[in-house]
């Protein structure tokens, strides 16, 4: 009798790879192999200084790196010493240890922008209207979930829940929390008016779906309710529910 090995999905969590051990980066999803690299990397002196040296990890797909991107924090003790330089009284801006500072004090600030402050517990955003550069600020999103997450809505005509997020991708889960649905307005679809390809550019009516919705205006003329579509082999009872807020009559 042979045994299924389970298959440890990877966990998503703040770490930081200059000091991550190997429990914690495998949990991590990485293999056994890629963590030997980092321990070997780290063992001849090498330091992460910012969150893009993590995708030079040998092995490390795309995928890897978005889903992990947002969780990397690299502690203030493995920046350059440089950067602890103050400037002193009586000093002038031409002084090149001010200048130092001032260059870091810049780089900091445009740090800022390309890394938000993060949300609090208990703080929210409203899903349909945030754009990218709010969407980065909710824990777990960077710049690529952030970015699927308006390319989705727009797609979809409008989120009507918050679990639509869950249709994008390997969504981090823990990030739903921190999103609200207010006063949603999906843009409608005329499954009356429109043609095989127009139907289909909405995610969720497939090709199949399409042309089952164009057979039965043929031969039933106009449809009153997705209901009519119920005996159709086509759609399930999922199907249908789903798409109730996006069609119009």
């Amino acid at each position: 009798m042979s045994y299924a090995v389970p298959v440890r999905q990877p966990e998503t969590f703040y770490f930081d790879p200059n000091t991550a051990d190997s429990t914690q980066l495998l949990r991590l999803g990485l293999q056994s192999w890629q963590v030997r690299n980092i321990y070997k990397y780290r063992a001849r002196g090498g330091v992460y200084r910012k969150k893009e040296d993590f995708a030079r990890l040998y092995g490390l797909t795309v995928k890897d790196y978005r889903r992990l991107e947002p969780y990397i924090r690299i502690s203030e003790d493995y920046l350059p010493a440089v950067t602890l330089v103050r400037k002193r009284g009586g000093e002038n801006k031409d002084d090149r240890n001010y200048s130092v500072y001032s260059n870091y004090s810049e780089n900091k600030k445009r740090d800022s922008v390309r890394y938000p402050v993060k949300l609090r517990e208990g703080e929210h955003l409203v899903l349909n209207t945030a754009d990218t550069s709010l969407l980065r600020q909710v824990p777990g999103i960077g710049s690529y979930y952030a970015k699927e997450i308006v390319r989705y809505g727009k797609w979809l005509g409008g989120y009507v829940s918050v679990d639509q997020l869950d249709e994008i991708d390997h969504f981090p889960k823990e990030s739903k929390k921190y999103f609200v649905i207010t006063h949603a307005n999906p843009r409608k679809l005329n499954v009356n008016k429109l043609s095989i390809q127009q139907l289909r550019r909405h995610p969720y009516i497939n090709f199949y779906q399409a042309k089952a919705i164009t057979d039965y205006r043929r031969l039933h003329g106009d449809i009153k309710s997705l209901n009519d579509l119920r005996f159709s082999s086509d759609f399930t009872e999922a199907d249908i529910r789903r798409l109730i807020p996006y069609v119009e009559y």
